[in-house]
């Protein structure tokens, strides 16, 4: 794994062990991701939540993002994130933690200085270590919509398996989705609330 573009261009992301249900976003699904995103990567305060390798936050701050939260479980990736952190010399942009993404995510809106995150990123598991199949997306999303993490104008980015079935809570919204293969990148945004119709 390398970053592909901005300061760090070219230099290497160290991985984690096989054994972990760790699946690093390949290079042409990272390449079009933020061939997408480009109008927002300057400047953007961002959510890494599932973290691994911290692949995508990488290559955000490597393409001017001012900042990124990254947010894993396993403390073999947590200890690899700040090593790639160190190594790309983007530590002091960055802020790694130890934690659930299926608990109360609450306490992240902090670290945005209660702002609110412009880009969401998630790319759950597909499977565990034993190659059973997970389902992380539905309630991942409904932690991150309880919590109101998103920044206005913010975006969610989730990367799942095709045959992955999940509901989208009823502040969001899907509006695009690119397929890649066997992977769907979807795009979601806060759904924009009707007004009450007015009682005479």
């Amino acid at each position: 794994m390398r970053i592909i573009a901005g300061t760090a261009r070219g230099r290497r992301i160290f991985s984690v062990s096989k054994n972990l249900p760790v699946k690093p976003i390949s290079d042409r699904i990272k390449q079009s991701l933020f061939d997408i995103l480009r109008p927002r990567i300057t400047g953007a305060m961002m959510l890494d939540l599932f973290a691994g390798t911290g692949n995508v936050s990488l290559e955000a701050l490597s393409r001017g993002a001012l900042r990124t939260v990254m947010l894993d479980r396993e403390p073999a990736c947590i200890k690899n994130i700040h090593r790639n952190l160190e190594h790309l010399g983007f530590a002091e942009r960055a802020k790694v933690i130890r934690g659930d993404v299926l608990k109360p995510l609450d306490f992240l809106l902090a670290y945005s200085d209660n702002e609110g995150y412009d880009i969401i990123f998630m790319g759950p598991p597909y499977r565990d270590i034993n190659n059973k199949m997970l389902a992380l997306s539905e309630p991942a999303l409904k932690n991150v919509a309880e919590a109101r993490l998103l920044a206005p104008n913010g975006i969610i980015v989730l990367q799942t398996h095709k045959t992955e079935d999940f509901a989208v809570p009823d502040t969001l919204e899907i509006y695009r989705v690119e397929k890649y293969g066997d992977t769907l990148v979807h795009f979601l945004r806060a759904k924009i609330q009707k007004d009450e119709p007015a009682h005479v």
